[in-house]
């Protein structure tokens, strides 16, 4: 949805993109470009059930299983308009063929990694990679497809294959991982992607801007780092269950580095990220709708499959299984957004929608027993629905809320928003269930200090200290490990509970309808 020609003033024919491509080869270019984001979608979720084998293999520490986990996400929100801007410049067919090539080379060194920093450096080039993939391939829509209704047709497919990707993720990651270990996880995209280059590269057609925006590298290094300066002192602060002056240090630097780039962007001619679409309120709650719900749903995903997997001993594929009415119900939902929103208006769609997924929250950290999943069904199901409704709405709501004219800044916003989302919820949430599991596990007699520590590293090190532990020291260990991350996943559903409930109050507040003679808002 990066079109960042949507924006550009008519300073050039539009002829000068490069005409659309014959009938026949069109849907096949959209078969290329839609398989690729359904590959973004699946590497978003993937790893999720594969996470605790992944652990024991490699032992990570907390704070480098969040990285691990979410360092995709934040390099591809980081990267999405950068990519858009470059690609617009240099070529989209080059850069949607460059993504593909790093996607591919990626996804094999995080199979075969054989360290955590190993495997955090794969996945944050499979975060460039994915950014090089997303950014372009609607501009390339637009322009292999001319007529408008086989246009909203493409980008309707488009956008579907990389929630269709998200959805299926834990479902293939448990049945890969059960079968032959996590790093087949991501060995299945190389023989996929290596297609979808081949076809690509004969069937994509090269377009570019031609008066393509100004690519501020400045504007690039303050973001990306900024952003990455905030979320290692978050991810710190866990791994340490407090803040020291280090950690404060760097996270002031970073929020002192994203204020620059904010304040960069009202500066320049021709922004990366143009904030002054935040000055209208629609737009704006819009998308912290967007960011809050799909946070805490792709947190819902990775976290819930690592409770039912550590605590309820569930296997890779139970795990992904389990979270198939969750996935169904975000997608009825999803479907049925519109017609919510045309009886109730978008206002109180929106804010009943986030109140559900809130409730469901709520209700899973009360009803919380892995042995009882019968008990959990129907708030996950609550929960799937509710997030289906808002994540339409939202970035609905992000679109229409724009002038027309700028719709390629508001496509950029609304995908940074997503992606955004579900970094910060995974580090966000994350962090606080380091936090609690530390601060809960119980000293148990027998277990020396040194492995007490150990154990406080993260669930799987507990695991790890109980294979040279006697038996009885070790049930004991094992037990006080289950109990300490359950209370931590207890903690994270209360306080996405609490984060949804505010955003729909202030839904219910910022989305008012206006004064009589203005346009209204909601119903």
């Amino acid at each position: 949805m990066l079109n960042r020609d949507a924006s550009a003033p008519l300073r050039a024919p539009r002829k000068a993109e490069q005409p659309a491509a014959a009938p026949r080869r069109r849907w096949l270019v959209l078969a290329v470009v839609s398989g690729s984001l359904l590959l973004c979608g699946i590497d978003l979720t993937v790893l999720h059930v594969a996470v605790p084998s992944m652990s024991r293999d490699l032992r990570p520490s907390a704070a480098q299983l969040l990285w691990i986990v979410d360092v995709y996400s934040l390099a591809l929100a980081a990267l999405l308009v950068t990519c858009g801007t470059l690609g617009d410049r240099i070529g989209r067919r080059r850069m949607v063929l460059s993504g593909f090539a790093v996607f591919g080379l990626a996804s094999a060194a995080c199979a075969f990694a054989t360290s955590t920093g190993q495997l955090i450096a794969a996945r944050a080039a499979l975060g460039v990679a994915a950014a090089m993939i997303m950014a372009s391939t609607v501009a390339i829509i637009r322009v292999v497809f001319t007529d408008d209704r086989e246009r909203a047709l493409a980008i309707g497919v488009w956008t579907a294959a990389h929630s269709v990707g998200a959805t299926i993720g834990p479902l293939l990651g448990g049945l890969v991982a059960e079968e032959w270990g996590w790093g087949a996880v991501f060995l299945v995209n190389v023989p996929v992607i290596v297609v979808i280059l081949a076809v690509g590269a004969r069937v994509i057609p090269e377009s570019k801007n031609p008066v393509p925006r100004r690519w501020d590298l400045t504007s690039v290094a303050l973001s990306v780092t900024g952003l990455a300066g905030v979320v290692y002192a978050l991810k710190q602060a866990g791994e340490h269950a407090g803040v020291n002056t280090s950690i404060l240090g760097t996270a002031f630097g970073g929020a002192a580095l994203l204020y620059a780039f904010v304040h960069r962007q009202r500066r320049l001619a021709e922004p990366l990220l143009d904030f002054s679409l935040f000055t209208e309120r629609r737009f704006t709650t819009a998308t912290l709708c967007v960011i809050g719900c799909f946070g805490s749903y792709v947190a819902l995903l990775f976290f819930l499959t690592q409770w039912l997997q550590q605590v309820g001993a569930y296997s890779p594929l139970l795990a992904g299984l389990s979270l198939m009415p969750l996935a169904a119900a975000n997608a009825v939902g999803a479907v049925t957004a519109p017609r919510a929103a045309n009886q109730w208006g978008n206002r109180k769609a929106l804010t009943a929608a986030l109140s559900l997924f809130a409730l469901a929250y709520a209700a899973i950290a009360v009803l919380s027993d892995t042995t009882r999943y019968d008990l959990l069904l129907l708030p996950l199901l609550a929960a799937g629905y509710g997030a289906g409704i808002v994540m339409t709405l939202g970035a609905d709501a992000i679109m229409s809320a724009a002038e027309p004219d700028r719709s390629g800044e508001a496509a950029a916003i609304q995908e940074t928003s997503f992606e955004l989302g579900a970094g910060l919820g995974i580090a966000v949430l994350g962090t606080a269930l380091t936090v609690v599991y530390r601060t809960s596990l119980p000293p148990v007699p027998g277990l020396s200090p040194g492995r007490r520590a150990d154990a406080k590293e993260s669930f799987a090190a507990a695991e790890d200290v109980t294979a040279h532990l006697p038996s009885p020291t070790a049930d004991t260990v094992l037990h006080a490990a289950r109990q300490a991350y359950d209370h931590g996943f207890t903690a994270v559903a209360v306080i996405a509970a609490v984060g949804l409930t505010a955003t729909a109050l202030l839904t219910a507040v910022l989305l008012r309808p206006r004064e009589a003679g203005q346009h209204a808002t909601g119903k």
